[in-house]
């Protein structure tokens, strides 16, 4: 544990025990006790003193405690329907990881993008970044990491130089970029984007819809997954090297290690199409086959994640596609992290606190909208470099939310940069597990990611300036 862990260890429930101590003799108790309780949460989210999911706890015992909420209102956010959204997300993913259709996609379209370094890189970019779309950002970027650690073995065999090295590096950095970038492009893509619809749909009962949200996340991916290839490959890291001698034939030797697709897997595909499907085209589906809203968000996601588990692939031994044992590798963690930062959000709203937030800024704001736009992305997209991005965007997704009310702006305007920021950390091999990952390769050192990163965050900014003033007014209304 460093200092500054111990420190906040003790910091955070003191604070919460002073505020305890003061609250009779302020004027507005109620206030004061919230504040105690948030600060201790934030505090422990960034240092990371316990568990982030551990530290989403704390309102189960504290709020009933101190009269903030009813045993019931502070359980009611860890039972919200995006969490199970998420829920049936993550029992898709773990079918498609069970019976290998994620190695099998991404290793055809590793396939079309030929075995030039270059191509390899751009193969490796769009695999990643499309199964992130769907799946475990962190579970993709191990599963890449062995078959990109074949190629480059292979290069090795043929010549071990400076190109070499610089291929390397591009190749492992195209890797963590692409799952950061990946998960960004759909709801269910990564843990911030289903925490900001949480919250909207607490804060303003709006449900984003899955179509919705692509029409801001493909664009910002597709273009920033193309500017990150041409960093990596034209303009900070120069690929010069020739075609690699056996890499068409290694690719080969893994589709046929996969064998021809059986039952199971074209089974699981066949489910994920529908859900997928079905989240894109909900609108007219409610429309033309029930003629009323029956199917949203979170209905869709657990018809998916129930078929995983109903569907037979062998009935006379009893085999499904997915059993209950799988369940054990879903990130519950995360879900119990949605809660608390839902029944935080909840905490500080009902004491006003939000509102004294968004005042302050409103009456205190001498910059364009513009300019706050930018300076919000920018906070939460270096914030992100260290600490976790849900807890990030836990934090502030609430207080963006007042500042927006207050200021009378189209919330999207403001929260959609901060959210799609909070994804996209580069610099660090702590600030994403991904990151992490490629990191472990031996084949980055931390001053190459941070060079590389930087570049890339200030293209970020920028890209998400564009963004939310071209696109936003188109999709989400002015």
């Amino acid at each position: 544990m460093s200092t500054f862990q111990k420190i906040s260890f003790f910091l955070g429930p003191f604070v919460w025990l002073v505020s305890l101590l003061m609250h009779t003799n302020y004027q507005d108790s109620s206030l004061l006790l919230m504040l105690g309780v948030a600060f201790w949460m934030i505090l422990w989210w960034i240092a990371e003193v316990v568990p982030i999911y551990v530290t989403a706890l704390l309102p189960m015992v504290l709020f009933p405690a101190l009269g903030i909420f009813s045993v019931k209102e502070t359980f009611q956010p860890y039972a919200n329907p995006i969490i199970f959204l998420f829920m049936g997300g993550f029992i898709i993913a773990l079918a498609m990881e069970k019976r290998k259709l994620h190695l099998r996609i991404a290793l055809n379209l590793i396939k079309i993008t030929g075995t030039k370094p270059t191509g390899i890189i751009l193969g490796f970019s769009i695999s990643t970044a499309f199964l992130s779309m769907w799946i475990s950002n962190t579970a993709t970027t191990v599963m890449m990491l062995p078959i990109a650690m074949s190629v480059m073995q292979l290069l090795k065999q043929q010549e071990e130089t400076k190109e070499y090295k610089k291929f390397g590096l591009a190749l492992m950095l195209a890797i963590a970029y692409s799952a950061n970038i990946g998960g960004t492009m759909t709801l269910i893509g990564t843990p911030p984007n289903i925490v900001f619809a949480g919250f909207l749909s607490e804060h303003y009962q709006i449900e984003i819809g899955f179509g919705e949200w692509m029409l801001i996340g493909v664009p910002f991916g597709v273009l920033m997954l193309t500017i990150t290839y041409f960093v990596l490959t034209k303009g900070m890291i120069k690929i010069q090297l020739p075609k690699i001698e056996g890499a068409k034939q290694l690719i080969a030797n893994e589709l046929s290690a996969l064998g021809k697709m059986q039952k199971a897997e074209s089974m699981v595909l066949s489910v994920f199409v529908l859900t997928a499907s079905l989240w894109m085209f909900k609108g007219q589906v409610n429309t033309l086959i029930f003629g009323s809203v029956v199917l949203n968000n979170t209905s869709i996601a657990m018809i998916g994640g129930l078929l995983m588990f109903c569907l037979p692939v062998q009935l006379s031994s009893s085999e499904f596609l997915l059993n209950w044992k799988a369940m054990k590798d879903l990130p519950w963690g995360i879900l119990l992290l949605f809660g608390g930062g839902l029944s935080l959000a909840a905490g500080l709203q009902s004491v006003g606190a939000i509102d004294i937030v968004g005042d302050f800024v409103a009456s205190n704001l001498t910059v364009s909208l513009l300019l706050l736009i930018i300076g919000l992305a920018t906070l939460s997209l270096f914030a992100t470099e260290i600490m976790s991005n849900v807890a990030l965007v836990t934090v502030l997704i609430p207080v963006v939310f007042g500042i927006s009310d207050q200021l009378g702006v189209n919330p999207f305007e403001l929260t959609v940069p901060v959210v799609l920021a909070a994804s996209c950390a580069f610099m660090m091999p702590i600030s994403t597990p991904p990151n992490a990952v490629v990191y472990s390769s031996g084949q980055i050192k931390i001053k190459q990611m941070m060079r590389v990163g930087f570049v890339l965050n200030i293209a970020t900014i920028v890209l998400l300036s564009t963004l939310v003033y071209w696109l936003v007014p188109l999709v989400f209304g002015n």
